[in-house]
């Protein structure tokens, strides 16, 4: 398998950039995609990014990333704290997973407190920014060696 990383992101941020930006910063998907993509391949590696807001697409692609991808990064959105079919489908996913968060969802209401998705993760990045996308990406390319 190639060194495919695939980022997956969910509810809502496709409007990075323009929603709630005292929370999210003025940075972009694209902003994500083009600094991920600097990342991996200086470390010999490419990314694929996706974005739904649709449950169903997210682990369909998921699903996709057993046969294609190395490792997942994802943003599940508010996925994190209800989703058990996202859970689910990471779990019969193989490689490396990494969850990310650019809000600290810790210091948020206390139903963003719990993610399933960190049931999964072998590693959780909040806080952050954006730059925790990138931090993910190089964990990855350590991981991959």
């Amino acid at each position: 398998m190639s060194k495919l990383i695939y980022i997956l992101n969910g509810p809502n941020l496709n409007l990075l950039g323009k929603r709630q930006p005292e929370i999210y910063g003025r940075d972009t998907l694209d902003d994500i995609e083009k600094n991920c993509r600097a990342v991996a391949e200086a470390g010999g590696a490419e990314v694929a990014l996706f974005q739904s807001n649709h449950e169903g697409v997210i682990i369909d692609t998921i699903h996709e990333a057993r046969e294609k991808a190395c490792a997942i990064v994802i943003n599940p959105g508010a996925y994190s704290h209800t989703s058990v079919a996202i859970l689910d489908a990471l779990n019969a996913y193989e490689g490396p997973v990494l969850e990310v968060h650019i809000s600290n969802i810790h210091k948020r209401e206390a139903f963003r407190h719990h993610s399933y998705v960190s049931g999964r993760a072998d590693g959780v990045i909040c806080g952050c920014g954006i730059e925790g996308y990138e931090f993910a990406v190089r964990h990855i390319l350590s991981l991959l060696g």
